[in-house]
Parts: structure tokens; sequence; C-alpha cells
């Protein structure tokens, strides 16, 4: 598919690539929607097989932050950048400063902020050169690292979808099957532990799954096998695509809601889930904790007010879950008539 008719696919909007030779730079800033507000995005810092993929990935990422943002009730529109990570070694800040620079021409048109692979220390240096920024450091008068309020707000989402599919208001005793335990991952972990939930995790790196058994007592399966764990709920919590034709007919769970970002492979995988009978919390609803948080940045932050809108993920996530009960609809197919439904009382 061209990028052109990719673009028309998706319903966007702009695309825009940066490139710097001295540094390597090769970035791209997907623009999907700003009826809501400025566009508002992580940077993704991964390495790509080629700029095909990248801009598929930034295009993608770019639509969820429109959905993810409406149904939060963010004042922003979907916006999203990746970096192609250079192959051997290069100057970090200086790779940071370009695409800094990059960014400051859009005008505001789009904020950046943390993805997979950046830190708070890049987004402060971004923040020298341009202020269309979030993320950074308490101490530097941000709002610090966001993975807590993505996984409050996962924890929440997941209340909700076993409040509808299981009938019980606790997680108590239940079982999550949690693949990646990155930032959020681990968050997320931690905060089902607390709420009596029993764990199994996977993850790629296995420096990350030794921390969270020696804190948490997980139990640990494959990365390539924890989908077929029979639990109560399996929670994708790496990259995207984790709900696909193979993975779906091995599910043995009655929910998945987990942190990642597109999490279906395509639409026809949650029509796959609603088949088998298993509830999908759509990822754009649940792991909008994060956005939130940055948002609350942008607006200038309260703590406070950022835990509650996040908190308030359970309403949304239990509103999807119970029309889709009820008129028997994928849930998916639900958060995407919520979202256009909120769009188009949105002068364009």
């Amino acid at each position: 598919m061209g990028i052109f008719e990719q673009l028309a696919t998706y319903g966007y909007g702009e695309l825009h690539l940066g490139h710097d030779t001295n540094t390597g730079l090769c970035a791209i800033v997907a623009i999907h929607d700003t009826r809501l507000g400025p566009s508002l995005g992580g940077c993704r810092f991964i390495s790509y097989t080629d700029e095909a993929a990248a801009i598929a990935d930034a295009l993608r990422l770019a639509r969820a932050m429109t959905a993810k943002a409406a149904l939060a009730g963010v004042k922003h529109g979907g916006g999203k950048s990746v970096i192609m990570r250079p192959a051997g070694e290069f100057d970090r800040a200086a790779l940071f400063a370009a695409f800094a620079r990059f960014v400051d021409g859009l005008r505001g048109r789009y904020i950046t902020t943390e993805d997979s692979g950046t830190t708070i220390s890049d987004m402060e240096v971004i923040r020298g050169i341009t202020p269309h920024v979030a993320g950074f450091s308490k101490g530097a008068g941000g709002s610090g690292d966001p993975s807590p309020f993505t996984a409050l707000g996962v924890r929440r989402g997941i209340e909700a979808s076993v409040k509808v599919a299981l009938g019980t208001d606790s997680l108590e005793g239940l079982h999550v099957a949690v693949q990646g335990v990155g930032n959020v991952g681990v968050n997320l972990c931690r905060e089902l532990k607390r709420a009596g939930a029993r764990l199994t995790i996977a993850d790629v790196d296995e420096a990350l799954v030794d921390r969270v058994v020696q804190e948490l007592g997980a139990n640990v399966a494959s990365a390539d096998a924890i989908h077929r764990t029979a639990c109560d709920v399996y929670a994708p919590c790496a990259l995207g695509g984790a709900i696909n034709r193979d993975t779906v007919e091995a599910l043995q769970c009655k929910i998945v809601a987990g942190a990642a970002n597109n999490q279906l492979a395509r639409p026809e995988d949650g029509e796959r889930l609603h088949a088998r009978g298993i509830l999908y919390a759509p990822d754009y609803a649940i792991n909008a904790g994060g956005l939130i948080n940055v948002a609350e940045e942008v607006a200038g932050y309260d703590e406070q007010r950022a835990t509650d809108k996040t908190m308030a993920i359970y309403d949304t996530v239990l509103a999807i879950s119970q029309r889709a009960r009820d008129t028997n609809t994928p849930p998916h197919v639900v958060a995407d008539d919520m979202v256009d439904q909120i769009l188009g009382n949105q002068a364009i």
C-alpha cells in the first residue's frame, strides 16, 4: 500500500519526514487529527527494517492517539513520532537536538513526549530547543515518568472488564498473564498484586523477568507461549500486534486487557475475539493514563487531577463493555463508534 493510500485509509491528516545528515536523524511525525486540539503523542525510538515499516508504525500509532484522546476527554488530537534508531554508534544528545529542531518547525501542531525507547533525559534535551514537549522530570517542572499512570488506568480498565465478564468487583484471586514487564508492565504487575491478583509474566528480557519474580513472586512463562496461559485476564503490554489470527485461537482467557498500543494486528482479530466469547478492552480506551498525565502537564500540571481522570478509565471501559454485551457487538466497534461521535461534534 502506497503512502497516500495509507493516509486515505487511516483518515489523515499530515505526515512529516525529517532528516539530518550530521546526526543520522531519520524521523517521522504523523499528525492524524487536530479537531480536539494540537496533536500530542510519544516519540518511539527503535530499530525498523526499513522506512516503510517506520511510516506504517507512526500512522497506526497516531490514529490510535486520536481515539485515545477522544475517549479520555483530553483536548488534544492524535499525533506520534518515530525515530529510526541508527545502526552503530551515534551521539544521542545531538540526535535528539536535531529531532527537537524538526518538531519546533511544526510550530506546535505536534507536541512530543516519551514512548518506547525514549527517556525523560531525551525530553529534557528536546525541551532545551522547543517548548513543544512534555514528559520531563518533576525537578524540571514536569510530571515525571508517565508509566505509573498508564498502569493505573489499565488496572482500572481490567477491573471494569472483570465486572462485566466475570460479575465481580474484585481482582482478588484472579489470574492475570502479563506479556511484557518493561516500565508500564512492571507497574501494572504492582497494581495487580496490590489488588490481590495472581501473576504469570513473560518478557524477552530475562533481567526484567527476574526483577518482577523477586519483587512480586510472579510465575513465569516463555515470551512466545504466554498467550497460551490458562488465566482470567491476558494483558499484552509489549509492542503491538499481540492479538492476531494465530494467537486468538490459542488464548485460554476470558478477557484481553493490557497496556500495549495497537494490540489487534487487524480489526478482524477483534471480531475473532468476540466470536470466541473473549471480552476485549480496546487498547486506546484502557491505556490512556500516560496521555492523560502528559496532557495535564501541558495544561498546567496537577497530579491529583491527573490521577482522578486516570481512575475514570474504569467508567469508559465499563460503558464500552456493557454496550458491547447488550448489543452483541465487538467492543472495538463500539469504541470506534463512540470516537466517531465525539469527533463528529467538533468543527474541522
